[in-house]
């Protein structure tokens, strides 16, 4: 009795993790309804062979790798809605350390990073334990030979399966059952490759820039300053799901009001980014680049490429190049290839309040703080400012105060310390939307209030949401990302072929295009060179 328990619960666990879903939208209940074809593969495998030193361990090992692979999946697609690629994806597991820590303080990340650890472990132990349990079975040699046959019969149907869904062949209809965590692994490794190939062609093309040989750039500015500000987890969701667009584009209309009382002129448009739910560095690389960075592979490539950012032909055009980077806390090594002249990190900014959680200071301050910041020089400036107060985890969200009462940034540590703990927070996501929903509106008052109060001599501006929230938050995959374009009308009117529309509120039917063309599409429009990459929606 007790070996019929001991091979049933371990049988019942191998069947769990060959179940265990990989996306949030499949782990439900259902999934127990699933028949894996290679559950009896493994039993009969064990029956056959398991005698053979060793062979209990290796499919232990491969069963709690799939597990892995699985988690990995389920995090990536809640945060980025993609899945985990190990090539590219591996700095996130740090990423991920430094935001549990920053949202639930080191000891408790500390607790279930070890909790996570042992659970790996001991699921390792009870999987050997399980298969060592069907291969201690007192057997004859005809019954090793009969189990062996199963192996080959059931691992022809697992392999039926898996060629069938991967399109290698076809049947009129899908063979019972499934080997699906076996097409995942496989696929898996299928991705790795595809990812270590494309990075190769990637290279490649980093190397092929059209606009090395570009002169006469930036001409048509007439030396005017530019400015490039990004707003954190801006994306078309404000536009499109009911929750975000009655409030953000109130906010945006507002703007717009006071923006054309200083005589500005003003554009709005589509991008698409590479990225979504986060790893806003993919879409400044996108842009600023002429690059489709869309994973952290093709980023390194990009940096280690020599390739000239935006930032690199500003500079010989004149411009003096600033980069403000308030949640660069850490090293910043790579900026040193994207032409700034003067990177400015959240320790170079004077600020003297509390953080808001992971935000380390809220953006109406970094707005207040940065042209005093700026070296003085007879050069005209390109600057991008990384607002970042739309940052998840979404608490506290800071509000709006009159500029003049800045000062230091202390008049914020109240509101600091206001809001629900992340961990609180995060057990709705209904608040977590909210939170959402406030913090980008806040974000967007700040941005454009900053961009009213320069008034008419203002630089020429671009304002562009970087990415989607996760699409929990989102409420779609979409990957568009808003952007506005303001100044003077003789300037934003060298933009009339980018069919743009009039005003801060994109239509839903504006061309979109991709990030990676707007590098490019700006150095020909606002340069007198003859255009190399045309720009066109």
């Amino acid at each position: 009795m007790k070996q019929v328990l001991t091979l049933s619960l371990g049988t019942g666990l191998i069947f769990c993790v060959l179940v265990l879903p990989n996306h949030p939208g499949t782990m439900t209940w259902s999934a127990l309804n699933r028949w894996p074809l290679e559950l009896p593969v493994i039993v009969a495998l064990m029956v056959a062979l398991g005698r053979l030193r060793g062979l209990a361990t290796v499919i232990a090992l491969l069963l709690v790798v799939s597990t892995l692979v699985k988690i990995a999946d389920y995090g990536t697609f809640i945060a980025y809605n993609r899945t985990f690629n190990p090539i590219v994806d591996l700095f996130l597991i740090n990423a991920g350390f430094g935001l549990l820590t920053t949202s639930l303080g080191l000891p408790l990340t500390l607790v279930l990073v070890l909790l996570g650890s042992a659970a790996l472990a001991l699921l390792f132990v009870l999987l050997r334990f399980a298969l060592k349990a069907w291969a201690d079975l007192p057997t004859q040699n005809w019954m090793r030979g009969v189990a062996a046959a199963g192996v080959l019969m059931a691992g022809t149907w697992a392999v039926a399966d898996v060629g069938h869904h991967l399109d290698q062949w076809r049947f009129e209809a899908s063979p019972p059952g499934t080997a699906w965590t076996s097409r995942l692994i496989y696929k898996r490794g299928a991705e790795m490759q595809a990812t270590a190939a494309d990075l190769a062609q990637f290279r490649r093309k980093a190397q092929s820039d059209p606009m090395l040989q570009a002169q006469g750039l930036l001409d048509k500015l007439e030396g005017r300053d530019v400015l490039l500000i990004w707003i954190e987890s801006y994306g078309r969701a404000s536009f499109d799901n009911p929750l975000y667009a009655q409030t953000h584009q109130q906010t945006l209309r507002s703007a717009e009001t006071a923006i054309r009382e200083t005589g500005m002129s003003m554009r709005s448009g589509w991008l698409t980014s590479p990225t979504a739910g986060g790893e806003s560095w993919l879409a400044h690389g996108t842009l600023a680049t002429g690059l489709w960075t869309s994973d952290n592979g093709r980023y390194n490539a990009m940096i280690a490429s020599g390739r000239k950012w935006l930032f690199h032909y500003a500079q010989r055009a004149g411009y003096q190049t600033a980069a403000i980077m308030p949640a660069i806390t850490l090293a910043w090594p790579e900026s040193s290839a994207m032409g700034f002249d003067h990177v400015f990190a959240a320790a170079d900014i004077p600020y003297q309040g509390k953080r808001f959680n992971w935000v380390t200071m809220p953006d109406q301050f970094t707005l207040a703080a940065y042209p005093d910041l700026l070296p003085q020089s007879a050069q005209p400036r390109f600057v991008q400012v990384a607002l970042i107060s739309s940052h998840a985890p979404w608490t506290p969200v800071p509000r709006m105060i009159p500029w003049e009462e800045i000062g230091d940034g202390s008049v914020f540590e109240q509101m600091a310390q206001q809001g629900p703990a992340p961990r609180e927070l995060w057990k709705d996501r209904d608040a977590v939307r909210d939170a959402y929903r406030r913090s980008v509106d806040y974000s967007l008052q700040a941005a454009f209030a900053h961009v009213a109060n320069l008034g008419a001599q203002a630089p020429l501006i671009i304002v562009a949401g970087d990415h989607q929230a996760a699409g929990f938050v989102a409420g779609s995959d979409n990957r568009d990302v808003p952007f506005h374009v303001i100044g003077p009308s003789e300037v934003v009117s060298h933009l009339a072929h980018w069919g743009l529309s009039d005003g801060l509120l994109p239509a839903p039917d504006t061309p979109v295009r991709r990030m990676d063309r707007f590098r490019d599409d700006f150095l020909s429009t606002f340069s007198s060179f003859e255009p190399l990459a045309k720009a066109a929606p």
